[in-house]
């Protein structure tokens, strides 16, 4: 809205706003409005104002006796202006100011169009206070406004028929036929209203004018990470230029967007590409007005060369060293490092102009400006709370694109899917397009065969049925308009949690039943252990409830203890109840890590070795899925030096990668396995099952023997980068019982496909448990002893009778399983 708005209009919008606050006001009316030109005392506005004995300290007082008089504990007092920016008044001259400015051809709203508009609000509360307390003739006010606008109306033609009549823009542009033909006129988009309001980018275009104004080497180049808004910035310097907001040499500059493959299209013989950039300098220098913009200016460099015939960038430079023409590039930083400052003779013609990422409140006010592009665009309203959580929500999990991009990706595609969602065709237009379809085959089905009165007859039908279609569709049009959908915060997160897999959206009922009783899911597959598992559990509830250390991973956890009593079985159980799988587990053997150099494996190769293209297992793994479970098994089979790298990953939730790409962990729960103390264990006599007792009794003693050991193997600033280091007890005959019957039951499940349902007696289970009590290796000889004793013999069986099905016994008798088929 406020684009043609200039300085002094702007100041007046600004000073009535805080005229408002100090009314302990929300909203501004077009008394803050009128007092807001009465304070800019050098304006003609102010001026013919005071000669009709209207000043601000008069003005004001009048406006507190009207409030004290006509508003105060009124419900408009009370309520409308404690919810609105604007007043309805306020917004009418607002709006009515740029007809206004139309109409006495400037191109720019000033004061003056302000105060024409606002003395055009009969009724408004300014004007009320003017003629009924200030006794002023507004009328004779308007005329005198008027009279003197048109004065001054020839200072504004000149720039308003340049950029307003598009048919004499374009005799103007004669000169530059070929640059018209393979360019974009950005100035004519600008003044058309084609572009998006550029914010929070003023420093940066202000540096640009600058450069441009240079007597030499007046070439700005804008060096940025992709999505940073580089484009969005010449689209700036376009605006003002349309606005007379730059110096006098800048004033009626065409800044011309030159496309490389456009250029290079078509140039199949050689010399061809060269005659063509020439030509188009030619018409540039000819026509003395032209800002020249090219995106992706590296690859200026070596387009269009052929040996024997030189490139683009070799047919500028000659041109901007002489500074017949002028022109804008705009890079990445990493191109413009490993194109650019390689020439240095080009280098040397153009000024970098870095671009950084905006901050969140810069992005913010971006989004703003733009709500209302998406909001017409999806037909839906977009509101403030969705805005912050675009910003806030890509910025924190988003990590590897930038803003302001990815915001705007996210309210575009959270717009997109909330219409798409909620855009359902009535079932009556559709009877009404299905009957016309029919009505088109009978028609064409009676020409065919020379009916030709019941085709016209059918074409009658046709004409009804299409015009009752378009009526319904614009009734359904208008209906959809009118009943807007609300864009929320929690549509981004749905959306957010699409693109990443992290969940962000607001828990629901079955998530936060799911999560309280997290404990009770993992010792569904982990008998025992409930230090390590309510440990897991507590870190996985501080994370999902928003209290987890932001720049740090949801937990990070060594699992201590002897093999075979559940440390990596605890890592899949919590995969799957999290995520419904253990395929969003990643799982890292460290016993493939043992030699120094396989360091590379785990990030990616450094540049100039073999494998330099292939990605990281570790790294990429955790790009593609940066909300899972990363299992390092076995740490302390890993060479030493692979430590180095987990260290900013514990305490800072990243790992640059061999690319130089940041790869976030802040979403991952970090789980490392070791066997490291077992030894010292197996000393003490405290594993197995066989000196539980001794077990129950010491276990603080074992965490010290194992912990001592640890200390021993590992630096301090690892281990202190740990969340919690839990020691797994050694399975007692109990627990054991319970595994075995967990296996069981998996066996089970896969012979149900084989309409086999297994059964063991108590003598069997307690033979298939002594079988698989081996105190050194825990759990695992039991899935040995199971095999062995359970699934040898009913393959022997299913192979011995096909059609074994239903119920089976299985006992041991006489020193051996036996199977019974009831």
């Amino acid at each position: 809205m406020y684009i043609r708005f200039n300085e002094s209009a702007l100041m007046v919008l600004t000073n009535a706003k805080e005229e408002s606050k100090e009314f302990g006001l929300k909203a501004v009316g077009t008394e803050h409005l009128l007092l807001g030109i009465l304070d800019m005392n050098n304006t003609l506005a102010c001026k013919i104002l005071n000669k009709y004995g209207v000043n601000y300290r008069d003005f004001k007082r009048d406006v507190e006796k009207f409030y004290e008089v006509e508003l105060k504990g009124t419900e408009f007092f009370n309520n409308v202006m404690l919810r609105l920016d604007y007043t309805t008044g306020a917004v009418q001259t607002i709006e009515k100011s740029q007809a206004f400015a139309d109409n006495t051809r400037s191109f720019v709203v000033t004061s003056e169009h302000l105060l024409l508009s606002l003395l055009n609000q009969k009724e408004s509360t300014a004007v009320r206070i003017l003629r009924d307390i200030l006794i002023v003739h507004v009328q004779g006010l308007i005329e005198d406004l008027e009279t003197s606008l048109k004065q001054n109306q020839g200072l504004f033609s000149k720039l308003f028929d340049t950029f307003r009549n598009i048919e004499e823009q374009e005799d103007t542009t004669s000169k530059t036929k070929l640059l018209n033909s393979l360019a974009k006129d950005l100035t004519k988009d600008a003044a058309d209203k084609k572009l998006d309001p550029v914010l929070a980018r003023d420093k940066e275009i202000t540096r640009m004018i600058e450069i441009l104004n240079r007597r030499t080497k007046n070439n700005p180049v804008l060096v940025g990470e992709p999505g940073v808004g580089k484009t969005a910035i010449v689209e700036g310097l376009a605006e003002r230029i349309v606005l007379q907001n730059v110096p006098s040499n800048l004033i009626g500059k065409r800044v011309m967007v030159l496309d490389m493959a456009t250029l290079l299209a078509g140039t199949k013989y050689r010399g061809e590409f060269e005659e063509r950039l020439k030509n188009i300098l030619k018409e540039i220098e000819e026509a003395g007005n032209i800002i020249l913009f090219i995106d992706e200016i590296h690859t200026i460099i070596g387009a269009g060369g052929s040996e024997g015939s030189a490139d683009a960038s070799n047919i500028l430079k000659p041109a901007l060293s002489r500074g017949l023409i002028q022109v804008v590039g705009a890079t990445t930083i990493e191109e413009y490092r490993k194109y650019f400052e390689k020439d240095a003779a080009l280098e040397r013609r153009f000024q970098p102009i870095k671009v950084e990422e905006p901050k969140n409140e810069d992005t913010i006010d971006i989004l703003k400006g733009l709500r209302h592009k998406y909001e017409e665009h999806h037909n839906v309203e977009i509101t403030d709370s969705a805005i912050e959580a675009a910003v806030k929500l890509s910025s924190r999990h988003v990590t590897d694109r930038f803003l302001p991009d990815k915001a705007i990706d996210l309210i575009d595609e959270a717009s997109s899917k909330v219409k798409l969602r909620n855009y359902k065709s009535p079932e009556e237009l559709k009877q009404y397009e299905e009957e016309l379809n029919a009505l088109n085959i009978e028609k064409d089905n009676a020409v065919s065969n020379q009916e030709f009165e019941i085709a016209a007859k059918k074409r009658d039908e046709i004409n009804s049925v299409v015009s009752k279609i378009e009526k319904f569709k614009a009734i359904w049009q208008d209906n959809l308009a009118k009943h807007k959908i609300q864009i929320t915060d929690e549509h981004i997160a749905e959306v957010l949690a699409a693109w990443t897999g992290i969940p962000v959206t607001k828990l629901t009922q079955t998530e936060s039943e799911k999560l309280l009783n997290l404990e009770e899911i993992l010792h569904k597959r982990v008998v025992g252990q409930d230090e390590a598992v309510v440990s897991l559990a507590k870190s996985v509830r501080r994370a999902r409830s928003g209290f987890k250390d932001e720049n740090r991973p949801i937990g990070s956890f060594i699992f201590l203890g002897p093999t075979g009593v559940g440390k990596t079985e605890l890592a899949k159980s919590l995969s799957e109840a999290l995520f419904g799988s253990e395929d969003n587990m990643i799982r890292i053997d460290m016993s493939e890590y043992m030699e120094p150099h396989s360091i590379s494996r785990l990030i990616g190769t450094p540049p100039g070795y073999v494998g330099y293209d292939d990605a990281g297992q570790l790294s990429e793994q955790v790009r593609q899925k940066p909300y899972s479970v990363v299992l390092f098994d076995e740490i302390e089979k890993a060479h030493p030096s692979i430590f180095n790298i987990l260290l900013q990953v514990l305490d800072d939730g990243r790992l640059t990668d061999s690319n130089g790409r940041l790869i976030d962990f802040r979403n991952t729960i970090i789980i490392m396995t070791s066997n490291v103390g077992v030894n010292e264990l197996k000393d003490q006599k405290f594993v197995g099952f066989a000196g539980s007792e001794s077990i129950k009794n010491d276990y603080k003693n074992i965490q010290n023997t194992m912990m001592e050991a640890l200390k021993k193997q590992y630096r301090p600033e690892f281990l202190n980068r740990i969340d919690d280091i839990v020691v797994f007890k050694s399975l007692e005959k109990e627990e054991l019982e319970k595994i075995s019957l967990l296996m069981i039951e998996g066996l089970s499940k896969r012979l149900k496909d084989k309409d086999i349902e297994i059964k063991l007696t108590r003598k069997a289970l307690d033979k298939i448990i002594e079988d698989g009590s081996i105190k050194e290796y825990g759990a695992r000889p039991l899935r040995r002893s199971l095999q062995k004793n359970i699934e040898d013999l009913l393959s022997e069986e299913i192979l011995k009778n096909p059609d074994l099905s239903g119920a089976v016994n299985i006992d041991y008798k006489k020193n051996k399983f036996v199977v019974k088929q009831k």
